[in-house]
């Protein structure tokens, strides 16, 4: 009979431990994902917005990265990726700056490069001459460059993020949003995963986002 109790016990862990770790292909309000009170409109039409809110100095945005920019591309025309540089404080404007400018010029190419060169060889780009010489070594005109890193239109933009992180109630990154209505990200995934590696947090994120952008279809 113990035998049989041990046998039994050891295989209600081991469906336990499936059902925690299944849990992002079906998850659940108020655990791997938060729904805003009030559902924002968004001006993608028939596509699902995805928002992400990150921060180039992020180790965890640098590991996310990858991986968001291989589902988005599975994804298709069905979304609408928008990145979104976070401004805790007044010094992460240089890189938000950066990043706008970047989308401006239509060279999304160098945000890889950019996340490489911070975390894989360990440049500083917190101000902006740093920026901008690390970007005209990327083959891009200096003076082009910094027209616009300095123009209105940036600024508008930088202006415009504090207001999303306070209406998303952004409090830390990598953080997604999802058509208006939901958040989720690896620090909420893992609230029902503690003790799970990042590799294992992140593909179950991308699962949740997965579940989420479903419901609109």
């Amino acid at each position: 009979m113990r035998l049989l109790s041990r046998l039994l016990a050891i295989a209600s862990l081991s469906l336990f431990a499936l059902s925690v770790h299944a849990a992002p292909n079906a998850p659940v309000e108020g655990q791997e994902y938060q729904r805003l009170s009030q559902a924002l409109v968004t001006d993608t039409g028939k596509k699902v917005e995805v928002l992400e809110f990150f921060w180039y100095n992020c180790p965890h945005c640098f590991q996310f990265e990858p991986h968001l920019a291989e589902w988005a591309k599975k994804q298709g025309e069905h979304i609408v990726l928008r990145r979104v540089p976070v401004g805790f404080r007044d010094s992460f404007v240089p890189q938000q700056k950066l990043y706008y400018t970047l989308e401006t010029m239509n060279r999304m190419d160098l945000h890889r490069v950019v996340f490489d060169a911070i975390h894989m060889g360990h440049q500083k780009l917190d101000r902006e001459e740093q920026i901008v010489d690390f970007i005209e070594k990327q083959g891009v005109d200096r003076k082009k460059f910094l027209d616009i890193y300095s123009s209105f239109t940036v600024q508008t933009k930088v202006s415009r993020v504090r207001q999303l992180m306070e209406t998303y109630r952004v409090d830390g990154v990598p953080t997604v949003a999802i058509d208006g209505q939901y958040i989720t990200s690896p620090s909420i995934v893992g609230s029902t995963m503690r003790g799970a590696p990042e590799n294992v947090l992140n593909a179950a994120t991308l699962q949740v986002m997965d579940a989420l952008v479903a419901k609109k279809k």
